[in-house]
């Protein structure tokens, strides 16, 4: 299965095609500054789901953040839990710990 990830500025998120279908199997939205990307929501299709789809979204979207030299804040659970587990992308975090203040 070849998983195809595209940035969709306009729509300020990622979508993962599967194969060449049309129909979007997965996205990733963000909020981008011009240091900064911030990763709030992923979704997979439920077909696509456990098939790499997630992975291959962030993977894509991190090897980007990476090339534009920005820092990713990962609010998205699905996001944080990736890079939680490939510690060769935790360079790119803006903070490691959330920071809960009174």
């Amino acid at each position: 299965m070849a998983v195809e990830v595209n940035d969709v500025p306009e729509a300020k998120r990622y979508e993962a095609r599967v194969d060449g279908e049309t129909k979007v199997a997965g996205i990733a939205g963000y909020i981008r500054t011009a240091e900064l990307v911030a990763f709030v929501h992923t979704e997979v299709a439920p077909e696509y789901e456990g098939r790499g789809v997630g992975s291959a979204l962030v993977r894509a979207a991190l090897d980007e953040a990476r090339s534009a030299r920005l820092r990713v804040l990962a609010t998205c659970p699905f996001f944080a839990g990736w890079i939680a587990r490939h510690p060769e992308y935790q360079d790119l975090l803006y903070q490691s710990r959330s920071r809960v203040s009174d």
